[in-house]
């Protein structure tokens, strides 16, 4: 009975995963580690921890372990409206599609405004076991289509950022991005509710009246604009489309601090952009999908499919996990994610590198092949298993 006593004290974890390569970029961990979690929080990142100490001991050999992904450009205010975004059947129910590609936490890009954020927050985000942020939209009703998305007395910057210092602690920005008119009185509200609130703007393409140059000129550091590596009739693209380059007032922005979401959604990214872009410095800051029901099945499959595409177009495997993890987490403010530090939350993914011939589809079409490809293996969300794709987490 006293050897069963001390057996039991001896397991202070509730999971150690053993063996696998830990990238933790903010902590600069990049090497074969255990992880320790205990009571949804992390309590040891080492060489080796000893087995005797794990209620539950996880093999990740050959696999890597990582913070959970974060995916900084969502639509998931899920609704039975049809053919809107707000309340409605455009949007996806978080938990069916994150855990299955390691993402943890996800972003809602404006989906809700001022006047329905509480119903979203009440139908979905309290509902999900995926961590639901939010940039807060400059419209008052959200992306629930024109005329409401045009009205300009809607947008207000006081009511924007009362709502965000009310629910701080979920709301991290301001969005502006669906506006065919060319006044920028909706463009200066949002910066004005991101000043109140001191949360960065998310700017989308569809606000066809501005040009790219004068957006970027009115943003401010930490500021973000989406749909990077695109090729619409909305928005100028990064690049010129003759010679390829990068253009300078492109260039002049990044070097100001503001940030550049990738935005993959259906039409958001393209190859003959993309990888010029890369090739002359423009990386993404962060892996938004834009996911939502029109996406999913398109060239963007998931975040795991868009980290490919990047690990094939050159970008280092650590370089593609900080933008997947701790830079995004940044640049929202929510350093208490993306990260592995002891007392950190448990969010964790687990994967593999798959090696072979591979490939990938952008938005217009084009295939590119690769030779690399990230498969989630396991993600943990507040220290609890909630994929497990070969049971390596399962009782044998």
């Amino acid at each position: 009975m006293l050897f069963l006593y001390s057996v039991v004290l001896a397991q202070q974890y509730d999971i150690v995963i053993r063996n696998g390569h830990v990238i933790d970029p903010k902590n600069k961990i990049d090497g074969k580690m255990d992880v320790a979690i205990a009571e949804g929080k992390i309590v040891k990142v080492a060489k080796e921890i000893p087995a005797a100490q794990a209620k539950k001991l996880i093999d990740a050999s050959g696999m890597y372990v990582t913070p959970g992904f974060i995916d900084m450009h969502t639509h998931v205010f899920v609704g039975t409206k049809p053919s809107t975004f707000a309340d409605g059947f455009s949007s996806l129910s978080p938990d069916d599609f994150t855990f299955r590609s390691g993402v943890t936490t996800v972003v809602d890009a404006g989906t809700s405004g001022w006047r329905n954020f509480q119903l979203f927050k009440e139908h979905v985000i309290d509902q999900s076991k995926t961590r639901v942020l939010a940039f807060l939209n400059i419209a008052g009703s959200g992306m629930s289509g024109d005329p409401t998305e045009q009205d300009v007395n809607d947008m207000s910057a006081d009511m924007t950022s009362m709502m965000i210092n009310k629910y701080h602690d979920i709301i991290v920005g301001v969005k502006i991005g669906h506006y065919s008119g060319s006044a920028w009185a909706p463009f200066d509200r949002a910066l004005e509710a991101g000043k109140l609130s001191q949360t960065p703007v998310f700017v989308e393409c569809h606000l066809p009246k501005y040009s790219m140059q004068d957006q970027l000129s009115r943003m401010r550091p930490g500021d973000i604009i989406t749909h990077t590596f695109e090729k619409v009739h909305e928005r100028l693209p990064v690049t010129d489309t003759v010679s390829g380059k990068v253009w300078p007032f492109v260039l002049d922005a990044q070097k100001r601090g503001v940030l550049f979401d990738v935005g993959h959604g259906g039409a958001g990214f393209w190859f003959s952009v993309a990888q010029p872009a890369i090739k002359q410095g423009l990386l993404p800051n962060s892996f938004g999908t834009d996911l939502h029901r029109f996406s999913m099945n398109a060239g963007m499959k998931n975040i795991s499919n868009v980290m490919s595409k990047f690990l094939n177009m050159g970008m280092s495997l650590q370089d593609v996990i900080a933008r997947a993890t701790w830079f995004p987490a940044k640049s929202i403010k929510r350093e208490d994610l993306g990260q592995l530090s002891e007392g950190a939350v448990a969010d964790l993914t687990v994967f593999n590198v798959l090696q072979g011939k591979f490939g990938f589809i952008d938005a217009e079409g084009k295939r590119m092949e690769g030779s690399q490809k990230l498969e989630t293996e396991l993600t943990i969300r507040d220290g609890k298993v909630v994929y497990d794709l070969n049971g390596i987490a399962a009782k044998k």
